[in-house]
């Protein structure tokens, strides 16, 4: 399990230094569509950490956001963000990380999540805690959903099909705040290191959270669907918290939910 970890973290150190070169230069920009970007820099990061993980492990599928993997008969495979933050890295803005997952047949076992500008390492493995520059992390003590800080996220295409609107008005009436810092990698970094106390999203890839996720359960959170089912890779609904607030977090969406099911006004 190490050699996973140990090469996982020298294939995110290799990513985050490019990311951080073109970082400091004039950025270059391509369209998947009307407005979801990708940069020259995604796709040095890809290219670099597909050639790594094929080096080390040849016969392990890798599933990368900008198609540069790969499937086989192999029980492990990579989940690859090699720039979660696009949209941030465009405008200058330094909240972008690179995310890498490995799943043994169907269970995340190593994540890793490097954030380049602040130089910090998120690691987990399964079983093993989950780490910060090598230093143990847990998630929050706190119990009230009243005094947490959360975070979530929007597409950026279609959004008017998003529900996420109302879910992000509740929970920040219901909160002591909502972030939406445009990095599902580093918002369930932030959950599993204490700085958020809770995260919720629609319309996520596995290659955006599979990291994220084992470093928040490994953190003693908890990670659901909305209803409190066990989340899976895939699923298109995620739930993470500190554990102590999850109840009222699930009961929060319950009652958006069950508001949009009657076309109920906001209250």
């Amino acid at each position: 399990m190490n050699s996973f970890l140990d090469v996982a973290i020298e294939t995110a150190r290799e990513a985050g230094a490019i990311l951080l070169a073109e970082f400091d230069r004039p950025v270059k920009i391509s369209y998947k569509g009307e407005v979801d970007i990708v940069t020259q820099a995604d796709k040095r990061s890809e290219q670099a950490i597909v050639s790594r993980l094929r080096t080390h492990f040849p016969k392990h599928s890798i599933v990368a956001e900008e198609g540069g993997g790969s499937e086989s008969d192999s029980p492990f495979r990579w989940h690859v963000d090699p720039l979660d933050g696009t949209t941030n890295f465009a405008h200058g803005y330094p909240c972008f990380a690179v995310s890498l997952g490995l799943e043994e047949a169907g269970e995340l076992i190593v994540g890793v999540i490097f954030q380049p500008v602040s130089g910090e390492l998120f690691t987990a493995v399964k079983g093993e805690g989950a780490y910060l520059n090598q230093k143990k992390i847990e998630v929050s003590r706190i119990e009230k959903l009243a005094t947490s800080l959360l975070a979530t996220g929007f597409p950026s295409v279609k959004r008017a099909q998003n529900p996420n609107i109302h879910y992000y008005w509740d929970f920040t009436l219901r909160s002591h705040g909502v972030r939406r810092d445009g990095s599902a990698a580093m918002d369930l970094a932030s959950v599993a290191c204490g700085r958020f106390e809770g995260f919720w999203e629609f319309g996520l890839h596995t290659w955006d959270v599979a990291a994220g996720v084992l470093l928040v359960r490994e953190a003693g959170g908890t990670v659901t669907q909305f209803d409190g089912q066990p989340y899976r890779l895939g699923d298109r609904e995620l739930m993470a918290s500190n554990s102590r607030v999850h109840q009222e977090m699930k009961e929060v969406a319950a009652s958006i939910a069950e508001r949009a099911a009657t076309k109920a006004p906001l209250s």
